[in-house]
This record gives structure tokens, C-alpha cells and sequence, in this order.
């Protein structure tokens, strides 16, 4: 590979048509770093964290309403017990069981023939046809009642988000001038992974990304990851919201109630911030510094989602919902040891302080700049490249410019050879960059992401998707690859000469073997698809 197609390939997102890194390929991907837009219109068009969490509270309070209005018969039996863990202070009733019920239908199961389905065709074939008028307008199907129709019409709302997202996410990557920033910003979205798993996260997730990531991405890390912790879709995947200290306040109240399936500490936020966003598993820690930090961050929770009598002890039922608030009122009291350094702070201020310690920690600066080095330059990360970053990282204060120009200035990320297989997200941005896409149908590249077994937001785990070549080279991976390509070049027609354009794509670096394949092509559209699915665009 040369510079041009290093700079094109391996650090941006693929070409588009007439994209040309210059002279100094190096210079044309710091400058990035200046003109990054964290904010282009198809994302700022979206609908904001604030808002989804309003949706969500609107359907939890009309869930207690309707439960209200059947009696407690209805209610005993529509409402199933919860895992102690689950019971969020600030709910109320058993509005988050409702949502979590309706998740199912919004599984990555439902994918079907590349697109997903919606709400309504989630429904049994036969429940259709027996639909008939609600007391709302909308149609009820047969041994549906109010409560279930509203649950179904929240599931529409929360997909038609997340598709909306998804397209905005695509839309940015595919038009924008600077592929290497938007290339970073899914590295990190990426690292803080959230997964719409959870019905409370299918509108939610795409918001941690655009409002805690993007704004920091050129900046420090430390800002970023106070940003991200004290975001909803983190406090919501990670059950943050609903942990409660022993000895706080409300605590003790729940603990002289003696109350069954109440709420206690919970440590999953904690772990994962220690494990996968700061220092790394393995590393410093113990158990003991999880269950210490989890106690410091008892607290950091979610105005205004909950409205019953819990959550109005606790602070959080006023405020503008899906906004970051303290709780003291949950927070556990008391100075903690973590890593052996004793926290005397109070409040906020206490789960503040630690996490501002472990932003800039050699451990974390070692676990940040492997993960770095093993996107850019190997499955296996040279330790000399990790070196270079850690050191860069370190003596900025975790300042990411600075470690992108380190990045951009090691000869490990210039090495000639092919470096990394595509993931499925890479590898359909760079196809529809190369193919000059300007526009994407609604649910288009959902459906395309489920298809090619990389759904948007979806990792389905706090450690995010892989990042090494086994877990997308499989024969099926790559066969599935092979299919989207030759619908990809159907759509392009004839309006492609994939002989000029490859050449474009891969300066310098295309080689006699694929040249050779796409000009013997019987024709132009099956030379698009042999594009596409060539050594030089599999890898990067």
C-alpha cells in the first residue's frame, strides 16, 4: 500500500470519488484533527436524550394510570416481580417491567429479508386481521387491551429513533470531509459501547454517541468520560440509575421496611469503567476498589423519569428528564479507599474525584493506547507502538490530539502491508463512499448492518465489537459481503467504470490480479461487485 491509500484506507473510511490526500498524507489527516464537525446537520436533526427520556416517562406514568383504572386484581396480575437490581427508586409502580416486556420485539432476531420489522409486524399474523378500533383511535387487536397497545406504540416510537439515528450515523460517515475524526468517533462510541438491548436504550443509545462523544473527541479524555458517565444511556444500560447506597438515606428507609425486592448497591458501572473504560481488566484494581467505587457513585442518576413517591424522596422527579442530577438522598456517606488512596470528598464531588484519578492513570493510559494501536496497526498491537502512545497520552493529561499525531506520525501505522480485515460497519461505509452515495433509504443501512451480523448500537455486551480479524473473516461473514456487493453494484447500474474508480480508490496500490479481474468482468456491474469485494477493499 503507499501513503495515499494508508492515509484513504487504514485511518479514513475509504475514498469517495475525487477525494485525494494531497502531496503529504500525514498533513492532510492532522488537519482533521482542526476541522473535525462534531455536530453536521444530519445529527444535530435528531431527536435529542431529553426527549426520548420525556417519551419514556410519559409511557411509564401511563402505565400506572391504566394499572390505576383496572384494580388490584389487574394490576397483581400484570405486573410480575422484579430482580431486587431492577427496581429503579425513581420509576415508580412497575412502568420499567412494562417496558422491559415489550423488549423482545426489538430484538436483532426480528431481521427479515434485510429490513427490520416494525412494531405492527411484530404482532401474530392472526391478530392482525382480527384488529379492530381502540378506545384511542388506534386499532386494538384481538385479546390486546390498553396497556398492550400502548407498549406497542412505544416500541414504534423508540424504533423509528433508533432507524433515524442509525441513517444520520451512516449519512455523516459517508459524506464527510474528514473520515479519519469519523473514523475515531466510532473507535470511541465503540469503547463506551451501549446496547439497545434494553427498550429503555433503542432510542437512547444513538445519544451517547452524538451528545457525550462527538462534543469530546478532540479533546480529553477525561472530559469524554465524564461526559459518558453521567449520561442517561449509560445510567440506564449499566443500571447506574437504580443503585442505591446501604447507609444512605433512602437505604435505610427501604431496609427498615424490610421491603421485599427493594433496591440496594450496584456495581455493574463501576466495574465496567474500571474493567473497559479506564484502567483495563486485569490491571490495578480489586474487587474491593469495584465495591468501594460503586459506593462512591451511588447517586448519579436521571431526573425526571420517575414521578412516583420514591423518586420524589429521592430528588429526581423534577428536572427536565433524561438530565444527568445527584440524589444525595441515595448516595452512600462515608470516605472511601480505592487503589489505596483515601476519598474523604462528599457528594458528587467524591465519584468525581476518582474518576478524574483514573482518566489520566498509566493504567488506563496503557489500556487506551493498546486498543489504539490494535485498530490502526495490528490484531496484535506492536508494544513499541503502544509505547509511543502511552507516553503521549501520559504527558499531555490524556489530551487525544496529541495522541492522534502520535498515531499519525508512527511508522508501525504506515506499514505497507494490509493491516486490519474490515468490520462490517467499515467495509459497508467504505462501499457506499466508494460508490459515491449521497442518500440512504430509511432503515437501509439497519437492515444492511443485521444482514452482515453487525446491528448499530447493538454489541450486545459493555466490551463492545471486536476488533481483530476472527470475528468478521468467517466463510459466512464474507460470503453474506459478497451478496450485499452484488446488490450494491445492481443499484449503480452502468454509471460506474470500476476499472477508473479502483484506481481512485487505492492509489498506487491496486494490485495486477485485481485490475486484471475487474477488467476481464463480463460486465460493469459485476466489476463493481468484484470491487468490492477484493483483497485491497476487504482489508484496510
Amino acid at each position: 500500500m503507499t501513503d495515499a491509500s494508508i492515509a484513504l484506507n487504514r485511518f479514513g473510511l475509504g475514498a469517495r470519488p475525487g477525494e485525494d490526500p494531497g502531496s503529504d498524507p500525514r498533513k492532510w489527516l492532522a488537519a482533521q484533527i482542526e476541522s473535525f464537525d462534531p455536530r453536521p446537520e444530519a445529527i444535530a436533526s435528531q431527536v435529542p436524550s431529553t426527549q426520548v427520556a420525556r417519551d419514556l416517562a410519559d409511557f411509564y406514568e401511563q402505565q400506572r394510570l391504566l394499572r390505576q383504572a383496572a384494580g388490584p386484581k389487574a394490576q397483581q396480575g400484570a405486573v410480575p416481580s422484579r430482580p431486587a437490581v431492577a427496581q429503579p427508586p425513581m420509576a415508580g409502580g412497575a412502568a420499567m417491567q412494562d417496558m422491559q416486556s415489550a423488549a423482545p420485539a426489538m430484538q436483532p432476531g426480528t431481521m427479515q429479508g434485510g429490513s427490520m420489522q416494525d412494531g405492527m409486524s411484530a404482532q401474530p399474523a392472526g391478530a392482525r386481521i382480527q384488529a379492530k378500533p381502540g378506545a384511542a383511535g388506534k386499532p386494538l387487536y384481538e385479546g390486546e387491551d390498553a396497556a398492550m397497545l400502548a407498549r406497542r406504540e412505544a416500541r414504534r416510537v423508540q424504533q423509528q429513533i433508533y432507524v433515524g439515528m442509525v441513517s444520520a450515523r451512516a449519512l455523516t460517515a459517508i459524506n464527510s470531509p474528514t473520515p479519519f475524526a469519523e473514523r475515531l468517533t466510532h473507535f470511541w462510541a465503540n469503547h463506551f459501547a451501549v446496547s439497545a438491548d434494553k427498550l429503555e436504550l433503542v432510542g437512547m443509545c444513538g445519544t451517547l454517541e452524538f451528545e457525550a462523544i462527538r462534543p469530546h473527541v478532540m479533546g480529553k479524555f477525561g472530559d469524554m468520560l465524564n461526559a459518558v458517565e453521567r449520561h442517561p444511556s449509560m445510567l440506564l444500560y449499566l443500571d447506574q440509575a437504580v443503585s442505591i447506597g446501604p447507609n444512605s438515606p433512602a437505604g435505610q428507609i427501604a431496609a427498615r421496611r424490610q421491603a421485599k425486592n427493594r433496591s440496594g448497591l450496584n456495581e455493574n458501572l463501576a466495574r465496567e469503567i474500571m474493567e473497559l473504560h479506564t484502567l483495563g481488566v486485569r490491571s490495578v484494581y480489586t474487587q474491593a476498589d469495584v465495591t468501594e467505587f460503586a459506593r462512591a457513585m451511588t447517586g448519579f442518576t436521571i431526573a425526571g423519569i420517575g414521578r412516583g413517591a420514591g423518586a420524589r424522596y429521592a430528588g429526581t422527579a423534577e428536572g427536565e428528564p433524561g438530565t444527568f442530577v445527584f440524589a444525595d438522598r441515595l448516595h452512600e456517606p462515608g470516605t472511601r479507599t480505592i487503589l489505596g488512596k483515601q476519598w474523604s470528598q462528599q457528594g458528587e464531588a467524591q465519584a468525581a474525584a476518582v474518576l478524574n484519578f483514573f482518566a489520566t492513570h498509566p493504567a488506563t493510559a496503557h489500556h487506551i493506547a493498546t486498543k489504539l494501536a490494535r485498530h490502526f496497526a495490528a490484531d496484535d498491537p506492536p508494544p513499541a507502538l503502544v509505547a509511543k502512545l502511552e507516553k503521549a497520552f501520559l504527558s499531555s493529561g490524556g489530551d487525544l490530539p496529541t495522541v492522534y499525531r502520535a498515531l499519525i506520525n508512527a511508522p508501525e501505522c504506515w506499514a505497507p502491508q494490509p493491516a486490519k480485515f474490515k468490520s462490517p460497519w467499515e467495509w459497508s461505509i467504505s462501499a457506499m463512499r466508494a460508490l459515491g452515495t449521497k442518500q440512504v433509504q430509511a432503515n437501509a443501512v439497519n437492515g444492511l448492518m443485521g444482514q452482515l451480523g453487525q446491528p448499530t448500537w447493538k454489541p450486545g455486551s459493555p466490551a463492545g465489537w471486536d476488533d481483530v480479524a476472527g470475528a468478521w473473516a468467517g466463510p459466512d461473514a464474507v460470503m453474506r459481503r459478497v451478496e450485499a456487493a452484488e446488490r450494491m453494484a445492481q443499484r449503480a447500474k452502468d454509471t460506474i467504470d470500476a476499472r477508473q474508480r479502483a484506481a481512485e480508490l487505492f492509489p498506487g496500490a491496486l494490485s495486477p490480479a485485481t485490475a486484471q479481474s475487474i477488467a476481464r468482468a463480463e460486465s460493469p456491474g459485476q466489476g463493481l461487485a468484484l470491487m468490492l469485494v477484493s483483497p485491497e477493499f476487504m482489508r484496510r
